[in-house]
């Protein structure tokens, strides 16, 4: 197999085994994982490699790529600042069976789960989640590190800040505009724009912090 389809782990729990699935769709071999100790649960019976900020990290960059598997998205921004301040190999990961327009964009380190669908002229940025069966339709911006649970539609048109998490099935109306750091509450429906910083939840969703 070529060294370039061989790809690292950055963490290796619940999330990390969504992105285990997805890379070897993709024929990655997938040659071990990095984090702070090594698991006691290991289904997929992968290497542990050590932690990564104590290594000689540099030595991945003539094997592979090295993916940032966590589902938080301020861990997953800090592990991206590391993987682009080595000058380490990045990659984005889309599931076969998702929908990727031709005209969208999908940042490095980002991830699209099975049956998601990105639609024309999305831009989605570096470090982001679209998980299971979510749809980010025509025109939408989503920004970095953000997390799109599974079910969630954004509508046409809506742009999302850096470090936001949108919950599963929640639904954003067309035209909205969402700041950084939100969190919207799983089942939710927004039909207002969102300020920074905030938490919103229900139908119609509404500020709770």
């Amino acid at each position: 197999m070529s060294k370039s389809k061989n790809i690292f782990l950055l963490g290796y729990s619940g999330h990390a085994f969504v992105i285990l699935d997805i890379a070897l769709a993709n024929n990655y071999n997938v040659r071990g994982y990095f984090d702070k100790k090594e698991a006691a649960f290991n289904p997929y019976k992968l290497a542990y490699l050590g932690d990564e900020s104590t290594i000689d990290i540099k030595s991945v960059l003539e094997k592979g790529y090295i993916f940032p598997a966590m589902g938080s998205n301020s861990i997953r921004k800090k592990l991206i600042t590391f993987v682009k301040d080595y000058g380490l190999n990045q990659v984005k990961l889309i599931d076969p069976s998702a929908r990727v327009s031709p005209k969208a964009q999908i940042g490095s380190s980002s991830a699209v789960a099975p049956n998601a669908i990105v639609n024309s002229l999305a831009q989605v940025g570096d470090g982001c989640i679209i998980n299971s069966g979510a749809i980010i339709e025509h025109e939408c911006k989503v920004g970095d590190f953000s997390h799109i649970a599974p079910g969630a539609v954004l509508a046409g048109n809506i742009t999302l800040g850096t470090l936001t998490f949108v919950g599963a099935n929640a639904v954003i109306k067309q035209g909205i505009t969402v700041g950084d750091n939100v969190t919207i509450g799983a089942g939710s429906v927004v039909l207002k724009d969102i300020p920074n910083g905030e938490v919103w939840a229900g139908n119609p969703a509404k500020r709770i912090k």
